[in-house]
């Protein structure tokens, strides 16, 4: 049972990437999934958190407008579309799941909320 998150590089400002969470030994229907960055000095962020039927999406703030979080259950795959990077949006990214509220995905619980952290995927953004 793992995520294994991918499709991270190095970008210049103003440039695209697109994520990919894929999950093996298990399926991700039912599950909330949201991806999380940690940039090096800095606390875990919550980004943007995808509910189980794909019907409601959460955005951090600072990335609305510019990232989409999608998914695509017959790939058991969640992506993250980011568009116009800055280099501020410069970390490691990270997907989980959840079998709670994705209104939580930018909260204290998160720890407590979601699971099955994959191994992350480094996005770099230079100026």
């Amino acid at each position: 049972v793992q995520l294994q998150a991918s499709g991270g590089g190095l970008v210049q400002a103003g440039g695209s990437l697109r994520l990919s969470c894929a999950a093996s030994g298990f399926t991700l229907d039912g599950y909330g999934i949201g991806w999380f960055r940690q940039a090096p000095g800095k606390e875990r962020e919550g980004v943007s958190c995808i509910s189980s039927s794909g019907g409601r999406t959460h955005y951090t703030d600072s990335v609305k407008g510019r990232f989409t979080i999608s998914r695509d259950n017959a790939k058991n795959t969640v992506y993250l579309q980011m568009n116009n990077l800055r280099p501020e949006d410069t970390a490691l990214y990270y997907c989980a799941t959840t079998l709670e509220a994705c209104k939580y995905y930018n909260s204290v619980y998160v720890g407590d909320l979601f699971e099955n952290w994959g191994q992350g995927t480094q996005v770099t953004v230079s100026s």
